[in-house]
């Protein structure tokens, strides 16, 4: 019986075919560019890695759910309530003598409701009330019809002809609390002047 000479090893067998962490060898390119694969296999095999690593943090950052945007801050509410005079009105029954009236509208344009924390006048011999008694609320999207009722007591400080009147009115709302004065107009200031000089006939009293 004729002999058989020695098994070969395969091929990944020896110790030579083996990467140096075991596995078995890659298949070398040929020619020029598996020339330059063999020096520098390491270099390109490291910065194939980092590619998908950076493509997989991008990924993540991508889809993972932010933070919805802050929502915008309140207008502030001198800049979006509007007062308007409206026209003379009979003065409410119980009212002292020497008073007269008025309506004006109050309109918020928008924005959170606006609370009217008062009403003034400048005039140091007139005294001034509302209805409905401040404070009260003005909501976005409507007007708010208010009377002014004022009551003159004295005279010798009231003016004799009103030339730019004007309300101060104090409003606040979840931004901030204002005073804001609002001239009415020449009507407003007409009927006012008319108003007291029919109540001021003599200035001495």
């Amino acid at each position: 019986m004729s002999g058989v000479g020695p098994v070969e090893p395969g091929e990944g067998t020896r110790a030579r075919d083996l990467a140096e962490d075991g596995s078995p060898p890659l298949p070398r390119p040929r020619g020029r560019f598996g020339q330059w694969y063999d020096r520098h296999r390491r270099g390109a095999l490291a910065a194939t890695a980092a590619t998908v690593l950076l493509a997989a943090g991008g990924s993540v950052y991508l889809t993972r759910p932010h933070a919805p945007a802050p929502a915008p801050a309140a207008p502030y509410p001198s800049q979006v309530t509007d007062v308007t005079y409206v026209e003379p009105v009979a003065t409410p029954k119980g009212v002292r003598p020497r008073s007269f009236s008025f309506a004006v509208a109050l309109s918020v344009e928008s924005g959170p409701p606006v609370t009217v924390r008062s009403i003034s006048q400048p005039y140091p011999g007139i005294s001034l009330t509302s209805e409905p008694l401040a404070p009260f609320t003005a909501r976005a999207g409507g007007a708010r019809n208010v009377v002014i009722t004022m009551h003159v007591t004295d005279c010798r400080k009231a003016p004799e002809s009103a030339g730019l009147p004007f309300l101060d009115v104090t409003l606040r709302n979840t931004r901030a609390m204002e005073v804001h004065s609002y001239i009415l107009g020449q009507r407003y200031a007409q009927n006012l002047s008319t108003a007291l000089q029919g109540i001021c006939k003599h200035r001495s009293r």
